[in-house]
């Protein structure tokens, strides 16, 4: 069964006439006539009784042709939504990202997107790296911006840029009196970082081994926000991701650059590599790309 045979079965129900519907479809009349008999011999069923100058639908020919008129129907309403999403002038995006980027990233990001494709809905998915890198595997996000490392050959990684982890201080701490930290001034001093699973977590610990520091982590959290809040309350102090700077509500810790080489996380987009970006994900973190380049701490 084709597609064309369907529709010259429509073409002869609405016209009632073999040749009037031969024209109606671009073709000649014996060719669609054709076209109808081999569909009629696969069925095993006439569509059609043949008058002299009449084509009428037979019982079977009317229960075929709501069928067909719904296949079309469905057929061009595909070939409609996918010209809609190549123009992305509809659709959607489901981006992961890490709860330590959504909040300071997307923003600009996504009211600059919106402007551009205002018909593409976009779905944000928060989540862990492990988790995130799972969602994209099972095909239920597009794609995911994250943070090295990832050691996971299959997916696709591009690189968008570096970004200073910070050292957040209590704004009455003595180490705020200093413009530049060097990492021995951390030693022994009371930490906060985020809970086991988000990858911020492990990179402060990280830094802190490589260099030696041994960092006294008193509490753990699973949002930055909190964080930045107990830093401000005197709890400890911590490393923040350059973005978050300032964006605690009310009172902001106090930030300061560590000497080099700086610690830092690199941020990523990730995406299994048999599943290529479709175009609206592709245009989506085209604008990420734009809006993420690396800015001045501006700590001091």
């Amino acid at each position: 069964m084709e597609m064309h045979q369907l529709r010259y079965v429509v073409a002869v129900a609405r016209t009632g006439n073999f040749s009037r519907a031969a024209e109606q479809c671009h073709v000649s009349q014996p060719s669609l006539s054709q076209q109808i008999q081999k569909l009629e011999d696969e069925l095993g069923e006439r569509l059609f009784d043949r008058l002299k100058r009449e084509a009428k639908l037979t019982s079977h020919g009317q229960a075929f042709l709501r069928r067909a008129i719904r296949i079309l129907e469905e057929v061009d309403a595909a070939r409609r939504d996918a010209t809609d999403a190549k123009e992305l002038s509809s659709g959607s995006v489901t981006l992961g990202v890490l709860p330590t980027i959504a909040p300071y990233l997307l923003p600009p990001v996504l009211t600059k997107f919106h402007a551009r494709h205002p018909g593409i809905e976009i779905i944000v998915q928060e989540d862990t790296t492990a988790q995130l890198l799972k969602l994209g595997l099972a095909c239920e996000i597009d794609f995911a911006l994250t943070s090295l490392p990832i050691a996971d050959a299959r997916f696709e990684i591009r690189e968008l840029f570096s970004e200073e982890l910070l050292v957040a201080l209590p704004p009455d701490h003595p180490l705020a009196a200093k413009r530049t930290l060097r990492s021995a001034d951390l030693e022994s001093e009371r930490f906060i970082v985020m809970k086991e699973g988000h990858c911020l977590g492990d990179q402060v610990l990280n830094f802190c081994e490589r260099r030696a520091v041994r960092p006294n982590v008193t509490f753990r959290s699973a949002q930055l926000e909190t964080v930045q809040s107990l830093v401000c309350a005197g709890v400890g102090l911590s490393l923040i991701p350059a973005m978050a700077m300032g964006a605690g509500r009310g009172r902001n810790p106090e930030y300061r650059s560590l000497q080099a080489p700086r610690p830092e996380r690199k941020i990523v987009a990730v995406w299994p590599r048999q599943r290529p970006l479709g175009r609206a994900a592709e245009e989506l973190l085209n604008v990420v790309a734009a809006c993420s380049l690396p800015k001045s701490s501006g700590a001091r």
